[in-house]
Order: C-alpha cells, then structure tokens, then sequence
C-alpha cells in the first residue's frame, strides 16, 4: 500500500533526523525526492508545492537553530501530511442502523457490502444485507453468494424490478437486525436517473449512514466524483477499495479531503478481514514504519469471532496455551492477510527490511506447520513437550504429514517462543497490547524469530 511513498517518507524523516547540518543542497535533494514521491502517489500538484515550500522555508528559516529545527521539520511534514489526509470519522452505532451504500459500476461496492456486514458480525453486530439493484444482472446473486459465505443473511428478489417492492416484501424480517447494510444500483456515470433512484430508496430505507463507496484507482478524479455525491445524496462517509493495488491511493485520499469527505474505510485486499476504518494518523504512521497497533488489534477482531475471542483470552488467562491454541493462532493470521501486511502493523518491524522471498518462504513455512499438526495425537496437541522427549514421536509426525523433521522441531520451538512471549506480557489479560508493551516483547523477541 503506497509502498514507494512510504520508503520515501522515511528515508526523508532518517535524512532529516541524521543530518548534522540543514544546507541548501540537503533541503533541495529532500524537496525533490519528496514531490516526486507525491506526485507519483497522484498527489494533487498545487497540495505538493504548498507542503513542500512550507517545509522549504522553514529548512532555510535561520531564526530556528540545530536540533530544534530538525524537530520542527520533521513535526511540519507530519502535520501537513495529517491535513492532506484528512479528519477522521468514528461510526456510532445505535438499536437501529441502516447503511446505505452508493457508487458507481466497478467500484466494488458488493464486494465492500460483504466486508463490511462480516466487519460488524465479527463485532456482535447482528447485521444483514438486502440487494435493491435491480439494474445489473446477477447483482442480487452475487450478494447472496458473497454473504453466504461469511453467514451473513441476505435479502434478495431477483425477479422483483422495484426497489421498495422488495423493501417492502423484507421489512418485517429485517427489523431483527440491529444493522441493514443496503445495496443499490450503480451506473457509468452520476446521472439523474440514478440520483433520483437513490433519493426514493432514501426516503423509504431511512438510512443513518449513506456511504459512497470509490475505486483508489481513480486518484485525483475521486474529488469531482465525491462533490457530486456529497451534493446529490448528502454522503455521510467514504470507503475506498482497491488500496492495495494502484499507486494513485495518494490521490483518492487527498481528493476526499480537499472537499470535506470524510473516508471512513479503506479496502486493503481481497480477503473479508481486508477492510480497514480509516485515521489519518494511523495510516501516516504505518507510512513512516512506525507501525500501526489499532488496525492490527481491529484485524484480530475481523478473523475472530467474539465468542472465539473471549474463549481464547479466557484460555491465556488461565495459562493454557497447548498446540491447539496455537494451530488456532496460525489460522487466525493466514485469515488476517500476507506476512508483510501484519509485520508493518507492529511497532519496531514496521520499517524492518525483510527480504520478499524471506517473507514467501516464512509464509510456505506455516503452511508446512499446519500440516504437521495434523497428524499430532490428541496427548500431543495437549502437551507439545513430549516431541522433544520422544523423537520417535518427531519421526511419526513429519512422515504422516508430507514435511520434514525439521519442519517439526522449527514448529515445536516456535510454538515454545509464542508461549514464552504470551507469559512475558502482562497485558494480555485484558487482550490490549498498547505500544510500550508491543516495543518491549520486539526488543526481546525479534533476535528469536527466524525469517
């Protein structure tokens, strides 16, 4: 995600911070690699050259001396970058909420409607879905095949060609649900058959959230699109799709914040748990490799349920932590996304330089790990331990299970090191691991684990 911004971002905060004098020459050298990192993210030109000559002038500001104005520069392209993304915007939820979703075609909104029921139902939201396109074909099936397979109720009439028929035909239904996530129709461009579409399900739906739901990959033509949204259908939020996959994020994001609207979410990937809220302070800080503890703790809560949550917690509590909890742990992160995507969330491995086929060979690793437990015994998943007192035992398994026993062992010492780290903090009691927490099991930890 903005993967060049994001080295360039901190390579400039490290030249910034490391240098021993500020000169014409630096500043100009950190200017260029700085706009030219923007403007590939599809940064508008005119937000580029405001932030840059701010920066510049106060390089060169000889009213502010040596260590102070390293602090101050690198604090002004903090606070600038949080203005070009944006305001935040924290969805409350009351007994009865209606999201309405709106985009145009291609913008992912179906696929965004399943993440974001299966998002609350992770939560203890009773959510379900109802589809009023009855414009695109299949648009309705798609829906329920998407919802169906994260257990989400759905509510469809394909052969219905009225949006409030259905609304009618499904209301008593869904008054069981705390959260009715509504799909509508889209169209190629913002015309006033749609707008006058989208008004009438309004008025019957009643939304409290309208959200308008974009492609990153329309960088800067997101601005004209999210004023004539915001001025048609009174939106209330964005969600961005496709983050992962386009350079041209930059510019979708600094688009909605230059006309006052807010992104509430973002898609990261294809996977249900790939769906993010939105804080501009957050992202900047996974940007900076300074990692990003609430998106990872939000990750954990979309992988999990939170009766599997609390189950897990009540487990570690108690000090039991056996193989099955760990095989549990593995599917929990194979559910949360790549490897890379979770070591940029920690603080301390955010900026961390592992090689890409270190990552692909850790991620084949679990794969193997997943496998081996499976041919344990049930005395073996209860006390691990024994692998290392009966190799015959080590033999037994990696022959059933296809892997090596290697494979094994790296398995049994990695499950001891998660163990060991789990005793070691304090805070997972109550399931938080703040930042502090996070920094001191990376010091200790991170010499152990193998890439």
């Amino acid at each position: 995600m903005l993967d060049k911004l994001s080295s360039i971002l901190k390579k400039t905060t490290d030249k910034i911070a490391n240098a021993i004098f500020l000169d014409k020459n630096l500043v100009d050298s950190i200017i260029k690699d700085l706009q030219r990192a923007l403007l590939e993210a599809d940064v508008n030109v005119s937000l580029v050259l405001e932030l840059t000559k701010k920066i510049k002038q106060t390089a060169l500001d000889e009213r502010i001396k040596g260590l102070e104005k390293k602090e101050h520069i690198i604090k002004l392209l903090h606070d600038e970058l949080i203005r070009l993304l944006g305001t935040s915007k924290e969805i409350q939820l009351g007994k009865h909420n209606v999201f309405l979703m709106v985009g145009l075609y291609g913008s992912g909104k179906t696929t965004t409607i399943a993440k974001l029921a299966s998002y609350y139902a992770k939560r203890g939201v009773k959510v379900c879905a109802i589809g009023l396109d009855i414009h695109r074909p299949a648009a309705s099936e798609q829906l329920k095949q998407l919802c169906d397979k994260l257990n989400i109720k759905s509510f469809i009439s394909p052969e219905e060609k009225s949006p409030k028929k259905i609304w009618e035909k499904f209301k008593n239904e869904i008054k069981n649900y705390s959260l009715i996530i509504v799909d509508t129709a889209g169209r190629h461009s913002l015309d006033k058959d749609l707008i006058q579409e989208i008004k009438e399900i309004a008025n019957f739906a009643k939304p409290t959230e309208t959200f308008l739901v974009m492609p990153a990959d329309i960088g800067q033509a997101a601005k004209s699109q999210a004023q004539a949204f915001k001025k048609a259908l009174s939106i209330s939020g964005i969600i961005i799709t496709r983050m992962d996959s386009t350079a041209k994020a930059g510019g979708a994001l600094t688009a909605c914040a230059e006309v006052n609207a807010p992104v509430v979410f973002i898609g990261t990937g294809e996977k249900p748990s790939d769906l993010e809220t939105f804080n501009p302070e957050s992202f900047l800080s996974r940007l900076l490799g300074m990692g990003d503890l609430k998106t990872l703790m939000e990750k954990i809560h979309s992988a999990m349920s939170k009766e599997d949550l609390e189950k897990t917690q009540a487990k570690l509590r108690e000090g039991k932590f056996t193989m099955r909890e760990f095989e549990s742990q593995l599917e929990t992160m194979s559910s949360m996304g790549t490897m890379d995507k979770l070591i940029s969330l920690i603080p301390g491995f955010g900026s961390a330089k592992i090689p890409e086929e270190a990552m692909e060979k850790q991620q084949e690793k679990i794969k193997r790990w997943k496998a081996a437990i499976k041919s344990f015994t049930q005395e073996e998943l209860d006390n691990p331990e024994l692998l290392e007192k009966q190799t015959s035992r080590i033999q037994r398994i990696a022959k059933g299970s296809g892997t090596s026993t290697s494979d094994v062992r790296m398995l049994v010492k990695q499950y001891k090191l998660i163990k060991d780290m789990i005793k070691s903090s304090s805070s997972l009691e109550e399931a938080k691991l703040d930042q502090k927490t996070m920094l001191k099991l990376a010091r200790k930890f991170s010499k152990k684990i193998k890439f």
